[in-house]
């Protein structure tokens, strides 16, 4: 056993000094009720620190707590010791060495290495041939740093020695991610083989689908029996719908449906109700062929794409990668790449152009010793913790660092040039971003613009303090309808935060190169010859642009002058600009046939962009504005005469189903409002109120009813009285916290002691300046009794004026295959981000992109 001196370099250590085994058994003695086994379920991670990209083969090794099997590299584990007080942890450490070479230059004969014991993923860089491993494990406990070598089985104590074989011998938590282990842990359903379809002629469309029971035009499930297109469950996070699919099951007993959209030659997402759990349909081309859609039309490949296809979009991969020009490395911070873990390039196109942002980067790496230091006690589960982590792992430059110059020397000699970059591995952050997520969750190739909503979703729900990097994308657009009986006009603002732009393909410019093309085309298939060079059709950016602002008719639109639906018309122009403009080209789309085309289009995207001719306008003279009266709420046959007949005393609101919907984010005044509205019917029907009423001005206004003292003191006195238990109070401040810290967290949690904890711990800001906190409260109360109009939503408006700084461009023919890469502007130079890879860019192919970010120019 020994101290300090070996682990960390430090002079003055002990050495070598052993201890007999009841001097080892008395040194844990005070530590054996911290230690742990790990049980069923929970997760040990030893193949990276939770607060860095450190792992056992970094230089510092890698330290597991035996209590909560969280992992710390060396400048982070002291952090967790004076945190948690937690003493003792599992150091591991793989030594990586170049192998020995035999008297004729090559490598000894391959052995068995009994000196590997850690699970955990060989570098795949390293060439096995010419490496060879060995992993060292040891017990150190703090605040001695005394360590203890393992295996120790006759000197350590027998739950000690369990603890620390369950730990080494544990599978490592993402397990379900590998890419060659997802798809087998579904279940046949036991329905597949002998499933009934109804001949009832349905035939399914590629597109416009809508359930047949509600308005919900998102969370489609197709019934694999009769047909039937009809929403799915409500969701915790907000996502959902009705839960329409599961009435007809229990109405009719048809056990299977596939959600639409997520159909692909390789399968689809299929559920059994009767199961109750996902399944995997084995005739599932068959089953979907009843009704129209033919997904075997593709045949995948390795890239997911059609054999012949593959012929013709060769160029697109060649020229989006920029294969064939000697692309020079880039190293340092800024220029970290990330490394694929089976389809996540999606994910790391986003995060690299999202962490190239100053706001994004203050927000995170800019408060990294405050987030980190208040993170939950498992900072592996808070979004905050796992974004600032993220962000510096690529801006820190510490996992790019250019190779030695002996290294190259002697890649050069040997003319066996070793890869350098290995970037950093975002397991930790995708388990956590995707987490009830069907779709991010899964290892399926996903949409980059999807993903980026996504996560602006999460920035919004996780904002620290009143910082909000998502405000600089978030914008307001401006819809103007027009009812096309009465002529009358309405608008109405909505909040968005990127631009989708249309592909004009009429207007390409190159209409008769492309008519040749698909004629030379036909002839070279069906004679079996080579196909011709891929002629790419060429859509002016201008037209697009146009095509943008064109009105759009509207079906279902409620015209309240004529108190039903109407046909309208509607236009959308900007009612305030971004800081950054997130621009999306349209590009994907289904055939008739339901295969997944993608329009092959080149567009010339301006390194300047001006858009303040589309800044909105408002009411127009001569314009008359269609009254407002809202339409009326559909609700279930049993419960409208309820709810007509007579008023809820707001006293009898439901708070069950008030608490609900305000652990998923939305204010409390808010939730109540929704509850009231809709007849305590229930979470799911008010959730449905707040996603129609979330962005009107007093949507977090307290309730006021006339006949209830409809005073805004009504409302202002609930909130006055919500009064946390003192008990609770005593509790916090007993740990050291100030009680306006106590007050405003339990306020903030609805007097969950643990849900408090975490929010004390992810708003620092509050212990900062307690002053601060009495005066927020102050104000709160005061806004609540006053009558004044709350604040807009956060926007930055100004020029319209932009300058492209990063695009993601998308090669395959949809966004469920193919691969994604992101050119970013750095330093007056473009650089090529392809996973881990990270060049100079020497041609970028601005014209071939998917996603475009553009910064404002300073008026």
């Amino acid at each position: 056993m020994q101290r300090r001196g070996a682990l960390f370099g430090m002079p003055g250590g002990s050495g070598n000094r052993k201890m007999a085994a009841g001097d080892i058994g008395e040194l844990l003695v005070p530590h054996m009720p911290t230690i742990r086994v790990p049980r069923s379920g929970d997760r040990v991670y030893k193949n990276e620190c939770a607060f860095s990209y450190d792992s056992p083969n970094s230089e510092g090794g890698l330290y597991v707590c035996m209590n909560t099997f969280l992992a710390f590299g060396r400048e982070h584990v002291e952090r967790h010791f004076r945190k948690t007080g937690q003493s003792v942890y599992m150091y591991l450490k793989r030594h990586v060495r170049e192998k020995v070479r035999g008297a004729s230059g090559g490598a000894l004969p391959k052995r068995r290495n009994s000196k590997i014991f850690l699970d955990l993923d060989t570098d795949d860089d390293l060439n096995s041939d010419d490496f060879e491993y060995e992993d060292e494990a040891k017990l150190v406990i703090f605040p001695d740093h005394y360590e203890i070598a393992l295996p120790n089985i006759e000197e350590l104590p027998a739950l000690v020695t369990i603890a620390c074989d369950a730990v080494l011998s544990s599978k490592s938590p993402y397990r379900k991610q590998d890419p060659d282990t997802w798809e087998n842990e579904l279940p046949v359903s036991k329905y597949a083989n002998n499933l009934t379809q109804l001949d009832n002629g349905v035939r399914i469309p590629p597109s416009g689908w809508k359930c047949a029971r509600c308005d919900l035009r998102e969370n489609l499930w197709l019934n694999l029996t009769d047909g039937s297109v009809l929403c799915g469950k409500w969701f915790f996070d907000s996502s959902g719908g009705n839960g329409h699919a599961l009435e007809h099951y229990r109405d009719l007993g048809y056990p299977l449906a596939v959600k639409l959209g997520t159909i692909t030659p390789d399968g689809a997402d299929v559920y059994s109700f009767q199961e109750e759990e996902p399944v995997l349909d084995p005739h599932l081309a068959k089953h979907l062929a009843h009704f129209g859609i033919d997904m075997l039309h593709m045949h995948g490949t390795e890239n997911g794409l059609q054999d012949n296809d593959s012929k013709l979009r060769i160029s697109e991969w060649e020229v989006i990668q920029e294969t064939g020009t000697k692309l020079k490395p880039m190293y340092g911070p800024g220029y970290t790449g990330l490394k694929n873990l089976g389809n996540s390039c999606y994910l790391s196109s986003v995060m690299q152009a999202i962490f190239s942002i100053p706001e994004f980067q203050r927000a995170y790496v800019g408060n990294l010793p405050r987030i980190f230091d208040y993170s939950p006690l498992d900072p592996t589960q808070d979004f905050n913790t796992q974004m600032t982590k993220l962000g510096h792992g690529l801006l820190s430059g510490q996992y790019s660092k250019p190779p030695m110059k002996s290294e190259l020397i002697e890649q050069v000699m040997k003319e066996e040039p070793k890869p350098q970059q290995n970037g950093i591995s975002p397991r930790m952050f995708k388990a956590f971003v995707s987490r009830s997520h069907p779709e991010f969750s899964s290892n399926r190739q996903q949409d980059a613009q999807e993903f980026f909503l996504h996560l602006v979703n999460l920035v919004e729900r996780n904002r620290i303090g009143s910082e909000n990097p998502s405000d600089v994308f978030r914008f307001l657009v401006e819809e103007r309808i027009q009812c096309c009986q009465t002529r009358k006009v309405r608008y109405t603002e909505r909040v968005d935060y990127l631009m989708q732009l249309p592909v004009a393909m009429e207007t390409a410019t190159n209409k008769d190169e492309l008519i040749a093309y698909e004629l030379t085309r036909r002839e070279a298939e069906a004679n079996r010859r080579p196909l011709p060079e891929l002629v790419r059709a060429k859509i002016p950016f201008s037209a697009c642009l146009q095509a943008f602002s064109e009105p759009e008719n509207v079906d279902d639109f409620w015209s309240s002058a004529l108190q039903a639906k109407s046909a309208g018309v509607k236009t959308s122009r900007f009612a305030s600009f971004p800081e950054y403009l997130v621009v999306q080209i349209k590009k994907f789309t289904f055939g008739l046939d339901w295969v997944p085309k993608k329009f092959d289009v080149s567009i010339d995207m301006p390194d300047l962009l001006d858009i303040n001719h589309l800044r909105a306008r408002g009411l127009q003279p001569g314009e008359e504005e269609l009254p407002d009266i809202s339409p009326p709420v559909v609700i279930p046959d049993d419960s409208k005469d309820r709810l007509m007949n007579q008023l809820i005393d707001p006293s009898d609101i439901d708070e069950s189903s008030v608490m609900q919907l305000a652990e998923m984010g939305f204010p409390l005044e808010a939730c109540r409002k929704a509850v009231y509205f809709t007849g305590n019917m229930g979470a799911e029907v008010a959730f449905n109120w707040i996603i129609v009423h979330m962005e009107e001005p007093d949507f977090a206004e307290p309730l006021t009813m006339p006949g209830y003292g409809g005073a805004a003191s009504a409302g202002a006195s609930a909130v006055l009285d919500n009064q946390p238990p003192e008990e609770t109070v005593a509790l916090i401040t007993s740990m050291g916290f100030h009680r306006n810290q106590a007050l405003q967290a339990l306020r903030a949690t609805n007097s969950n002691l643990e849900r408090a904890l975490d929010w004390i711990f992810s708003h620092p800001e509050f212990e900062e300046d307690s002053d601060f906190v009495i005066e927020m409260e102050n104000n709160a109360n005061a806004n609540i009794i006053s009558e004044a109009k709350p604040e807009g939503p956060r926007v930055k408006d100004g020029s319209g004026m932009y300058e492209l700084f990063a695009f993601i461009s998308h090669m395959g023919t949809s966004t469920m295959s193919g691969h994604y890469v992101c050119h970013i502007k750095k330093e007056g130079r473009w650089v090529i981000y392809n996973d881990h890879k990270v060049c100079a860019s020497e041609r970028p192919p601005k014209d071939l992109g998917y996603m475009y970010f553009y910064r404002r120019i300073p008026s």
